[in-house]
């Protein structure tokens, strides 16, 4: 890679030496990519503009330009935006192209950036994080099929069922509060791409996507969830 155009945003970043910092982009080009940066790092959520040299994991970024005028966030959108960018920064490979995710991820900061002026924030924020979840979720190829079980036997409406991240819907015996109703597995079959999640299904993604994200993570919670609660609890 020599002085090759790059266009994506800043997700994290950090002091480097004395006068360098090490920032870590989500890229059109590139997916997730990380680098040497020899200036002030640019505010996250701005559209970039810089070039890139290097054959290791760290590259080194030069005239960096931010393209639009900058984006605020107030309240849970700002937690929202930190959520966002701790998912790509662990949960992206490093230097593979996310095409869908990084168009979800745009569309995703301008409808936070709006989410104050929205009679139901709370809702519309749900929709907003559940929409990208679902797509970064099946970009890194943990696409959920709510059409059969772990058996590849048809889920069944009145049957209930237990969520295995690696193996899918075990079906079970008895229901109970760590079950998931067959119906509402159906009812993500109606699902269709871009549209808004209905109440059922925001309530069964919320969960699934929840614990699909602490597994992949391991050991290692989210700052931001963290953070997110603290605030919360601070308030009340």
């Amino acid at each position: 890679m020599r002085n090759e155009a790059l266009h994506g945003y800043l997700i994290h970043y950090r002091k480097y030496r004395e006068k360098s910092h090490l920032v870590y982009l989500f890229t059109e080009e590139y997916g997730r990519i990380d680098g040497i940066l020899r200036q002030v790092p640019p505010p996250q959520y701005q559209p970039l503009a810089l070039q890139a040299s290097g054959k290791g994991e760290l590259k080194n970024f030069s005239k960096l330009e931010i393209v639009n005028q900058p984006i605020f966030f107030y309240g849970d959108a700002f937690f929202s935006g930190f959520y966002l960018n701790e998912l790509l920064l662990r949960l992206c490979p490093l230097e593979e192209p996310m095409p869908q995710t990084y168009q979800q991820y745009q569309l995703t900061l301008v409808k936070l950036q709006q989410l104050a002026v929205n009679a139901q924030p709370g809702l519309l924020l749900r929709q907003i994080l559940r929409q990208f979840e679902h797509i970064l979720l099946e970009e890194l190829g943990y696409a959920i099929d709510f059409s059969v079980d772990a058996h590849q036997q048809s889920v069944e409406p009145e049957r209930h069922y237990h969520f295995q991240i690696q193996e899918g819907f075990i079906p079970v015996q008895k229901a109970s509060s760590a079950t998931l109703a067959g119906q509402s597995l159906l009812t993500m079959l109606d699902y269709e791409k871009g549209a808004d999640f209905s109440q059922p299904q925001l309530q069964l993604l919320s969960r699934l996507y929840r614990q699909m994200i602490t597994s992949l993570l391991g050991d290692r919670p989210l700052k931001s969830r963290q953070l997110w609660i603290q605030n919360t609890h601070s308030q009340s």
